[in-house]
């Protein structure tokens, strides 16, 4: 075991920028991973398995999400750092634990805003009739840009992004509402091959595995709000209630638009729409609204794009600074911006978006979402089971009951995909194992603190010494020792 001396300088070059984030913010970080999943993505889940095998779907990943956000509300008050998931299971699960969890979750984070990108430039060409890696060069940029500037003034711009794109849902709903009619939600022919097929189960209960990884797209990246910890203005605090107050608020949402879009048209509309909270609104004689509509869902896409920018931003950060990645990705300007961490990602996924197989990069986003949660879940029982004596300022109701509940529906979710495209599943698999070998044969040598209590300390002390340095105006370097 070999001793690191890391000095001041090395932290003072990678702090981010404390107290800038209440609950609201980060409520509507939370909101503004997911809402793009609103508008497009998840009614597919209902040509995979009409609509009462995808309800069934969506209600068994609402009650995954739901633990997985109360078990991640615990561990975020008690591990208040940038890594979110990954220093969750690196305090319990070691170095190794920690490392596959945060690939898992890099996975997830690095290809979705690839794969929206694609789906924006789809909509630009829809509105403006521009599209290809110029409009997607153009929006990495702007967004990146703004994001450099400061935390604050990137997470007040999600806002107001994701602002436009709830009116929009909630206009939908509105003008939907009197159009409902429980018919249209059964009108899908029922298949005479499924096993377990009925008017409510048109494909049977393999259709409703398949529709599982479409169900996610109505919470998928709610579980970042963690990796703003750092940021908060009382972590222990304001991250638990961001992070639940998110997921109430998209659990409304999701029922607004699995309801009222097939209940006003017709489940097999639906099903086939790449646009469904458009196609809903135009064959429901609200033609003027659906215009207004589609260019809002433009905002949702962009307040997806936008937020999950953020959260691999904070995650690269918190490998980078912790050895996991190359170090100089964790160095922040002097807006305490994580710079590389933003742009290296961002190029790796302008490379990715030029594929333009954005379906196949949100199937693989969603296996590594899988299997970050359920190792998540498992970190929330083992720190429960190991250290229970953790100063936890706030606690999961139902204890390890509900974190074991996330842990098996993440599970059976990342079958799912398998169920639905087998290809991104082993791709995603692939992938997987090659970021563990980078681990094994080389990071692991390299790692600044074994534990996320050790970083902790580390911070603590050089801010401490920082603070110090600053009043005394001295120069002198005081060493901070850790071990790997």
């Amino acid at each position: 075991m070999s001793t690191n001396h890391i000095d001041q300088e090395y932290l003072a070059k990678r702090q981010l920028k404390k107290g800038t984030a209440g609950w609201m913010l980060l409520a509507g970080l939370g909101i503004s991973y997911v809402i793009s999943g609103d508008f497009a993505g998840w009614n597919f889940g209902i040509a995979e398995a009409g609509w009462g095998g995808f309800a069934i779907a969506a209600v068994l990943m609402a009650i995954m999400y739901i633990c997985l956000v109360l078990s991640l509300a615990e561990m975020s008050a008690a591990i208040p750092a940038a890594g979110g998931g990954y220093s969750f299971a690196r305090q319990v699960m070691g170095p190794a634990g920690g490392y596959l969890t945060g690939f898992a979750i890099l996975i997830e984070y690095a290809l979705a805003p690839a794969a929206i990108v694609i789906f924006i430039g789809s909509a630009v060409e829809a509105l403006l009739g521009i599209n290809g890696p110029l409009v997607y060069a153009l929006f990495y940029a702007v967004f990146i840009a703004i994001h450099l500037y400061g935390v604050g003034e990137a997470l007040k711009s999600m806002m107001v992004i994701s602002a436009l794109a709830v009116f929009a849902i909630i206009a939908t709903a509105v003008a939907l509402i009197g159009q409902f009619d429980v018919n249209n939600l059964f009108d899908i022919a029922v298949s005479t091959e499924a096993y377990g097929a009925s008017e409510f189960l048109p494909y049977g209960w393999y259709g409703v595995w398949a529709a599982l990884p479409f169900a996610m797209w109505l919470f998928l990246a709610v579980e970042g709000v963690p990796l703003a910890a750092e940021e908060a203005e009382n972590p222990a605090k304001d991250v638990p209630k961001g992070i639940i107050a998110a997921m109430i608020f998209l659990l409304f949402t999701a029922v607004i638009v699995v309801f009222l879009t097939a209940g006003a048209v017709g489940a097999d509309v639906i099903g086939k729409s790449a646009v469904p909270l458009v196609d809903a609104l135009s064959l429901s004689g609200y033609s003027s609204l659906a215009t207004v509509v589609n260019v809002l869902g433009l905002a949702g896409l962009v307040a997806s794009f936008f937020s999950i920018i953020y959260g691999y931003s904070r995650l690269v950060f918190a490998l980078s600074r912790a050895g996991y990645l190359p170090q100089f990705l964790s160095l922040t300007s002097k807006r305490k911006a994580p710079t590389w961490a933003l742009i290296i990602p961002g190029l790796l996924g302008f490379a990715a978006s030029l594929s333009g197989e954005g379906d196949l990069m949100l199937g693989m986003a969603v296996v590594g979402a899988t299997i970050s949660y359920a190792l998540m879940s498992l970190s929330h029982i083992l720190l429960r089971i190991k250290q229970p004596d953790m100063n936890r300022p706030y606690k999961t109701p139902g204890g390890v009951f509900t974190s074991g509940i996330s842990l098996v529906l993440s599970l059976v979710a990342l079958t799912g995909v398998y169920a639905y495209d087998p290809k991104a599943f082993f791709y995603t698999l692939v992938l997987y194992v090659i970021g563990a070998l980078y681990y094994f044969l080389y990071s692991k040598n390299r790692l600044v603190a074994k534990t996320a209590e050790e970083e902790f300390e580390m911070l603590a002390q050089a801010e401490s010494d920082l603070g110090s340095t600053n009043e005394d105006n001295s120069d002198e370097t005081v060493p901070v020792t850790v071990r790997n």
